[in-house]
C-alpha cells in the first residue's frame, strides 16, 4: 500500500461514518417514535428497508469494486455504530439501582 492509496481509503472510512451516523441515527429516531405510534411494526419494518436500502447503495456508490475501500467503510460504519450507541444512552439509566425487594427470590 503506497500514500498514493490512503485518500480513497480516507474519504470511503469518511463516507462509512457519515453512512453508519445516518442509519444507527435513524434507528434511533425509528424506535422513539415506534414506542408513540400506534402501529410501530410498520415503522420498524419501513425504516429497516429505508435505511439498508440507504445504506447499501451507499456503500456501493463509495467503495465500488475495490475491496480495501470496502472494509475502510465498513469500519466508518462500525465506529458509528459505537459513537451513537455511546451517545443515546442516557445517563439515568446507568445509574438505577435495584430495589430491596428485588434482592431476594421470590
Amino acid at each position: 500500500m503506497t500514500a498514493y492509496d490512503m485518500p480513497p481509503l480516507i474519504l470511503a472510512a469518511a463516507a462509512g461514518l457519515l453512512i453508519g451516523w445516518m442509519f444507527f441515527g435513524g434507528l434511533l429516531w425509528t424506535v422513539r417514535r415506534a414506542l408513540a405510534s400506534p402501529s410501530p411494526a410498520l415503522w420498524v419494518f419501513a425504516s429497516l428497508l429505508l435505511r439498508t436500502g440507504l445504506a447499501l447503495a451507499g456503500f456501493y456508490l463509495v467503495a465500488g469494486p475495490h475491496w480495501a475501500r470496502w472494509a475502510a467503510c465498513l469500519l466508518g460504519f462500525t465506529v458509528a455504530r459505537l459513537v451513537v450507541t455511546r451517545l443515546s444512552h442516557s445517563p439515568a439509566a446507568s445509574t438505577v439501582t435495584p430495589s430491596a425487594e428485588s434482592s431476594h427470590a421470590p
